[in-house]
């Protein structure tokens, strides 16, 4: 008797399909990196406002044309060795943009959109960070600018008072900052460090306010 020998090499279009199945199983192991993070949704923060509630303002409008990617990218004002050292690798006039070229445009000394603040009725403010990564957190703080901030100049270190530090908080999408504030009018900013606890990276946001 003659036995047919039924075996034949494999069709090689499968052969890459299981490949390729193969590969991507591999790649879903693998741990995704998180290219975004986060910036002060409320009050908004300048590239935060500009990007997504006030694309028309003349302000805004012309950031976009200085830098469109930095709009885009609204959720990466930051320094990935930071470590606390904020004060020392941000300089004076470039806090907004964390010192970088990408961002410099948020640094003008312009009239930017402002959001009108009001207490709740525990007389705190409330503040809201979002962040599209959330990470594990070292301290929210959290800035205003003193009485005697020049509005027609960029900010600086000493335009500042420190008036809340969050303290270690778990990684969350949105957190929300119970904040009080000492008496100020007109127009203000406020100025927001998120500082990572399972990373050097910190994040900022500058956030035009008026009381």
């Amino acid at each position: 008797m003659v036995l047919t020998d039924c075996s034949h090499p494999e069709d090689p279009t499968v052969k890459i399909s299981r490949i390729v199945t193969a590969t991507l199983a591999g790649l879903a192991a693998i741990p995704a990196v998180a290219f975004g993070h986060g910036s002060m949704s409320d009050p908004p923060s300048r590239v935060y406002q500009c990007f997504f509630t006030a694309k028309d303002d003349p302000r805004c409008v012309e950031a976009w044309t200085a830098n469109p990617q930095a709009l885009y990218d609204w959720t990466e004002v930051n320094i990935g060795n930071a470590a606390g050292r904020h004060r020392e690798l941000i300089p004076d006039g470039r806090l907004c943009s964390a010192g970088r070229d990408k961002y410099a445009s948020f640094d003008r000394a312009v009239a930017w959109p402002a959001t009108t603040l009001r207490p709740g009725a525990d007389g705190k403010y409330s503040l809201t960070w979002r962040s599209t990564a959330p990470h594990a957190t070292e301290y929210y703080r959290v800035y205003i600018t003193k009485a005697s901030y020049d509005q027609g100049r960029a900010l600086t270190w000493n335009d500042l008072e420190l008036v809340h530090d969050s303290g270690r908080v778990p990684a969350e999408a949105t957190t929300t900052l119970k904040v009080s504030l000492p008496e100020r009018t007109g127009r203000q900013v406020l100025y927001t460090v998120w500082q990572r606890s399972d990373s050097p990276e910190a994040f900022y946001s500058c956030a035009d306010v008026r009381f």
